[in-house]
């Protein structure tokens, strides 16, 4: 039986100015599939996300989320969403606590939810704590419950753990493990980090210059990968990055 896509993206084009940021994009994503959509810097990957969030409209294509566009149905995917950026501004002088039940407050959800969310997050010793005094690790860890507030069935996250430590980005990686493991939520990731997107994803997508250049599962595109460099079989390690290179030259955190 087939099942219907949670997001369908078809033949999406964004362009700024001169600038040609997404060039013909189509991708289908299941409910509860994670994917990672790989590039370097100016590939496209925040446009496309932006355009899925519904911040940015398409200038040709269409993008469906569970069957409806953006216009005219954004109250009701709003709360089909949830959103947790690079970079999240929070009101300093307000506890972890205080800050998790305001954004609660958008949706009408209870304290409940909010003691559920804070759990999920490992945030329970700080919910006094002032969101000014909270580790980079923390405050991401914050936004990240933020975003999964409302059960979102739909969760976007654009480079969630750049400038973590490993530890703080392993500790971000545990609780969307346990979000996949727990609930139907699909995950669109995008990221530099290729050790995050094979701890994370079940299908991955590489795109530059605006356009897909190969998509799969990680063990159906690295078995694509030729003319790797010459190495003795017991070294060498075939990566995404390696596949990367032999598409176009260069590497994925070029």
């Amino acid at each position: 039986m087939n099942v219907e896509p949670i997001i369908e993206i078809r033949n999406v084009h964004k362009s700024f100015k001169t600038v040609q940021a997404v060039r013909g994009i189509d991708l289908c994503i299941s409910p509860g599939q994670f994917v990672a959509v790989l590039g370097p810097n100016g590939a496209g990957k925040t446009t496309l996300v932006e355009m899925i969030e519904g911040i940015q409209q398409p200038d040709f294509g269409d993008i469906f989320i569970m069957g409806k566009t953006w216009k005219g149905n954004e109250k009701y995917l709003r709360h089909l969403i949830g959103l947790s950026l690079q970079e999240t501004h929070f009101i300093d002088k307000l506890s972890v606590w205080e800050t998790l039940r305001l954004f609660a407050s958008f949706f009408e959800i209870g304290k409940d939810r909010c003691e559920e969310t804070l759990n999920l997050i490992g945030l329970e010793e700080k919910r006094k704590a002032w969101v000014v005094n909270l580790s980079g690790g923390q405050r991401q860890r914050l936004a990240l419950g933020i975003a999964l507030l409302n059960k979102p069935r739909v969760l976007l996250l654009d480079e969630p753990t750049t400038g973590l430590d490993p530890n703080a980005r392993r500790e971000i990686w545990a609780i969307l493990l346990k979000l996949k493991n727990q609930l139907n939520t699909s995950l669109v990731l995008t990221t530099h980090y290729m050790e995050e997107a094979e701890q994370l994803c079940d299908y991955i997508v590489i795109i530059d210059h605006g356009k897909i250049l190969k998509q799969g599962s990680i063990a159906e595109l690295l078995g694509e990968i030729q003319d790797l460099p010459v190495k003795p079989l017991e070294i060498r390690k075939i990566t995404l990055d390696d596949l990367f290179i032999s598409l176009t030259g260069r590497h994925l955190n070029d």
